[in-house]
């Protein structure tokens, strides 16, 4: 049998005598399982995958993380650890590794039970945070006015009319107008918000080999990434799940732990995203401090293979809700966000698109794994770059005959009130520079002679400066259409480009779902023809040539081309119509990497930026489609993916 460590059971290089070292690792640093002020060394705490020279040997015992490949147990893995007594019928002396004790006086913790499911012990709760930087200074309570010039500037608010005129004599039903919100740009002088980050990775038997050495890398760009005052927890899970490292504030100490916690990951064991989620909500639930932003990344290469709830409907149309724990859909009304992120072609689409539409947070496909650096770092850029919260959007009817009939506002829940007179909109968190639109349809009266304009809509947002704390409130004024006797002008009668653009936008979102319907059932001719519909009517009229419709056609081309036959919509087609689908209801940026091109830009030429300012970058060699949504990416998020992809090709070129 091989020698191993008497503290933290890790199998030995040498000898029984010769020093642990993962022992001699830990000690040189200040980390959440202990403390030392002795320098650091850089080669103990990286995060490339282990060499064979570098590794120690894998037990004779072959715990294997995968079909003949054998695994060395980590200390930071329950799994392993536990397996490793319960195998040799002996308990492990105390590990210099064991985490802080937990409150025993703590509330239990429930788990989502549909239909009398499972009963799961509350476990621990991780109340052990690392303490928060000071807040910024004392903010003014009430709501503070915008003011016409700050430092920081305002969220801008504004709205276009479907036309810019109106009959008297003539009403109109579903008249389109757009709200158009468009959130502060980065103020780089003034310090951001700090981001409480909580990393779910799926530790599989599946996750062996290159797979998990791509994860380790993208972890360590990540930590990287991180400022003093952002916090991370690791958490990860395979059959079980376990906290890797508590919430630590990612100071040079806190990184250098967290890699090191990293590094010592392995894969072994099935798929329990449930355990993983669950121990994520208890680190958020468990904190003694707050950062003013939290979120929840999930990524996983396979499906749920534990046993499920009793009564949980195993079919084609079955429910996720029980994968995702209340606290993260019930702290009031406000979701933590779950980023998932499926890795492989092998993962379940459906389950991590519902965890994540639940919570408000995006599902992306990364076919190319070689690229899930990039994928999570167009996340974190825009997780470090939040710039307003709790935004909403008030409308009011100021004509007594105007009346708002509906609302598209994708995933954002939306209200119409006082049988009309009244609607809303939560938007929620934004990005620097992130826009979000939003179609009302209102129904406009006719009016009398002496009425030469009549006020549609009046709107107002009213929200909290992540940066400062303030509440704000800015006014975005009303939307106003004339009414002469007669439109015979044709600037009269000229529609709105930005409000055609919009409903185009829409429309193709609502197209892609019904694809998917039609390809779910088996019926791929005709989720074929809904998308190509749908891009044929981009080749005519204002919208032909319109750079931010060929964006979107190019995604219509990219799926149809994938859920043409049933095996290439199982193989990629579900996955990437999802995050199509995650990108338009959020209006948000995701990743869709995939490995190949199936269908050629539309308007013979790269598309353009849509729906924002900057264009997205391409994410690396053989990504077709390296962004769905890509017209939602923020310049920080570009920024963060430029130099993802920059480390990449030197490491790369390193390597080569």
């Amino acid at each position: 049998m091989d020698s191993r460590c008497a503290f933290c059971f890790h199998p030995l290089p040498g000898a029984a005598g010769d020093a642990c070292r993962v022992c001699a690792a830990a000690a040189m640093t200040t980390s959440p399982f202990g403390s030392s002020s002795a320098k650091p060394s850089p080669s103990a705490f990286s995060y490339s995958a282990p060499t064979a020279t570098t590794s120690p040997p894998a037990p004779a015992f072959g715990f294997s993380a995968s079909f003949g490949q054998a695994a060395s147990a980590s200390p930071f893995s329950a799994i392993g650890f536990s397996t490793l007594q319960s195998f040799l019928g002996e308990t492990a002396p105390p590990s210099p590794f064991a985490l802080p004790p937990v409150s025993a006086n703590a509330s239990p913790y429930g788990v989502a039970q549909p239909l009398g499911s499972l009963t799961e012990s509350p476990g621990p709760v991780f109340d052990d945070d690392e303490p928060v930087e000071d807040p910024p200074a004392a903010t003014l309570g009430g709501v503070q006015e915008a003011p016409s010039s700050t430092t920081n500037a305002p969220l801008v608010l504004n709205t276009h009319c479907e036309l810019p005129a109106i009959a008297r004599g003539s009403a109109r039903d579903s008249f389109a107008v757009l709200v158009h919100a468009k959130a502060p740009a980065a103020d780089h002088a003034a310090p951001r918000p700090s981001l409480d980050l909580v990393t779910v990775l799926d530790v599989s038997g599946s996750m062996a080999g290159s797979k998990l050495a791509l994860l380790k890398e993208a972890m360590g760009f990540v930590i990287d990434k991180l400022g003093p005052a952002d916090r991370l927890s690791v958490v990860s899970f395979s059959h079980q799940a376990r906290r890797e490292t508590r919430l630590t504030r990612m100071s040079d100490a806190g990184k250098a732990s967290t890699k090191l916690a990293v590094e010592y990951l392995y894969a072994c064991g099935n798929t329990d995203i449930l355990k993983g989620l669950d121990t994520a909500a208890k680190v958020l639930d468990g904190r003694r401090h707050k950062n003013t932003v939290a979120s929840v990344i999930l990524l996983s290469d396979g499906q749920d293979t534990c046993n499920r709830p009793f009564g949980f409907n195993y079919g084609q149309n079955k429910s996720y809700d029980y994968l995702v724990p209340p606290s993260f859909v019930a702290n009031n009304h406000r979701s933590t966000p779950i980023h998932t992120f499926g890795f492989g072609t092998d993962h379940d689409a459906k389950e991590m698109h519902a965890v994540a539409e639940a919570t408000g947070g995006t599902y992306s496909f990364i076919e190319n794994q070689a690229v899930v650096q990039d994928a999570f770092a167009q996340c974190i850029g825009g997780l470090l770059s939040v710039a307003v919260q709790e935004a909403w959007i008030a409308v009011t009817c100021p004509h007594p005959d105007v009346r708002v009939r509906s609302i598209k506002s994708g995933r954002y829940e939306s209200r119409v009130l006082a049988y009309g007179r009244a609607a809303s909109v939560d938007v929620g968190e934004l990005y620097a520079d992130e826009e979000r639109r939003f179609l009302l349809f209102v129904d406009v009266p006719r009016v009398a002679e002496e009425e030469d304009v009549t006020r549609l809509i009046r709107v107002s947002c009213t929200y909290k400066d992540s940066a400062t704390g303030k509440s704000m409130q800015v006014d975005g004024g009303d939307a106003v259409v004339r009414r002469p006797a007669e439109v015979t002008s044709e600037e009269g009668q000229k529609p709105s480009m930005e409000v055609q653009v919009e409903r185009f936008r829409v429309e193709a979102a609502e197209d892609i779902a019904a694809a998917r319907a039609a390809a779910e059932r088996g019926d791929h001719a005709e989720a074929v023809r809904i998308l190509d519909r749908r891009q044929e009517a981009a080749r005519t009229g204002d919208l032909l040539g319109d750079a931010r419709c060929a964006a979107v056609v190019y995604e219509l081309a990219e799926l149809s081309a994938r859920v043409s036959t049933q095996r290439e919509y199982e193989q990629t087609g579900r996955s990437s119509m999802l995050s199509g689908m995650s990108a338009h209801a959020q209006q948000r940026a995701v990743s869709v990497n995939l490995c190949g091109a199936m269908a050629s830009p539309t308007f013979g030429a790269t598309p353009a930026p849509a729906f924002g300012a900057t264009p997205a970058p391409a994410f690396g060699a053989g990504c077709a489609m390296p962004t769905f949504g890509a017209a939602f990416a923020t310049p920080a998020m570009v920024d963060m993916v430029g130099s993802s992809r920059k480390i990449r090709e030197e490491r790369e070129q390193q390597h080569s």
